[in-house]
């Protein structure tokens, strides 16, 4: 086993672990932190709080919900994105309680569901202070790979199920709270916790193989960006702005690339959390970091080919050769892929806290926070369609399989979409 080490102060996890709670109602909008500098300085307040009102479209796509099914109790209070996963015929989905179930695609009949673990009890800890009224402890997930369901924990346990019936199989305990999908591939299952490591399991039996780790800054968002790999690189994005790649076998550095450098008198101005999953398209990788930039860069050696000033915390998509970004005003950008210019801006959805955008066909999917699915087109980000979900809102990232989009809502309920042009 190799570890390699850029540095990590105790203390400054602890402080953490403080500061990252407040951080997650700051990405959420809490307008009871506009006391701080640099937030809520709007002279119209409703303006700069309230989503903006749905506007009126032609409908070109009619969008029709296929089935639905309850998965558990939903996300609970804290902010978590916990995502289904396709595989095969079914697709799965969690809750932030510790439920998992297989559905069929197909159909939404259950092919099997689990309870894996319960929420400790509560006593008096640190975490229980912090979390008193929200028992959830899944933070990560769901991840699909080497035949394993693959779930991160609060507590830092990376859980691996089987994608047959749910069984586990193995759970292996990286130290502090995963916040982002596990991701399998090769016979090995990487997983980034918040305090800056990534460590790389054997698929299995969940035997620690390798990790790094990188510094952390006092103050971050809540998540961690996924790791993806690619030709036995694993490429991932830190707190730290910068985004590394890694080899899959040892966790030996290649290279890594500074998506955007802190800048500003506070610890609130100075964060840069490469969040997102990093994007691999045609011998390229993108990257987006928050209160930063967007940048495309070499897959071989990470030198950027363009930069673009933006800000965003989710996940990328890729179609018709451009990247498409939400930003943290809520803006869908489309950006062409080789030059980083702007094809296109979407302002319709501004601060209705969308969930990363899905690419497929012709048209882009997004949902909000609200409750609705919204399809614009690619081409040119015109409004298509929309269907209302539900569930107190949708925050986890869509999924696509045959043409069917899969939406997981807030409240624990999955729900299967097709459209079709009118």
């Amino acid at each position: 086993m190799s570890k390699t080490q850029n540095g990590y102060n105790s203390f400054d996890g602890v402080l953490r672990l403080l500061t990252v709670f407040a951080l997650s109602l700051l990405v959420a909008g809490c307008s009871w932190l506009s006391w701080i500098p640099g937030i809520g300085e709007d002279t119209d307040e409703e303006e700069s709080t309230e989503p903006a009102k749905l506007v009126s479209f032609t409908t070109e796509l009619d969008i029709d919900r296929e089935w639905k099914v309850k998965v558990g109790e939903g996300l609970g209070k804290k902010y978590l994105r916990l995502n289904p996963g396709v595989v095969a015929d079914r697709i799965i989905a969690a809750d932030g309680y510790g439920t998992v179930a297989a559905v069929d695609r197909f159909t939404g009949k259950r092919i099997w569901q689990t309870q894996f673990d319960k929420a400790a009890g509560k006593g008096f800890s640190l975490s229980g202070l912090l979390d008193r009224s929200d028992p959830s402890f899944v933070s990560g997930g769901v991840g699909i790979g080497e035949g394993l369901v693959l779930l991160g924990t609060t507590r830092g346990d990376v859980v691996a199920l089987s994608v047959a019936d749910g069984s586990e199989i193995w759970r292996s305990n990286v130290g502090t709270e995963i916040g982002s999908v596990p991701t399998a591939d090769n016979g090995r299952v990487f997983a980034q916790s918040i305090d800056g490591k990534l460590t790389a399991l054997d698929s299995a039996s969940g035997e620690e193989l390798w990790t790094y780790i990188s510094q952390v800054p006092r103050l971050t968002l809540r998540g961690t960006s996924s790791p993806v790999v690619a030709n036995n690189v694993v490429y991932t994005g830190f707190a730290s702005g910068k985004v590394a790649a890694l080899r899959a076998e040892n966790g030996e550095p290649i290279w890594e690339q500074r998506v955007m450098l802190p800048e500003g008198r506070s610890e609130l101005e100075r964060i840069v959390d490469v969040d997102s999953t990093p994007l691999i398209t045609g011998g390229a990788l993108f990257a987006v970091a928050y209160q930063g930039r967007a940048i495309g860069m070499s897959l071989r050696d990470g030198r950027p080919r363009w930069e673009k000033d933006t800000s965003s915390f989710l996940n990328m998509a890729e179609g018709y050769g451009q990247i498409y970004i939400v930003d943290e005003e809520d803006t869908i950008i489309a950006i062409d892929q080789n030059t980083g210019e702007v094809a296109w801006q979407q302002e319709a959805f501004a601060r209705r806290k969308l969930t990363a955008p899905l690419a497929f066909s012709n048209y882009i999917f997004v949902g909000d926070d609200e409750g609705y699915l919204h399809a614009i087109a690619q081409r040119d980000g015109r409004l298509l369609g929309r269907i209302k979900v539900g569930g107190k809102g949708v925050r986890a990232n869509l999924m696509v399989a045959d043409g069917v989009v899969y939406a997981s809502d807030n409240k624990g309920t999955l729900h299967a979409f097709k459209s079709a042009l009118r």
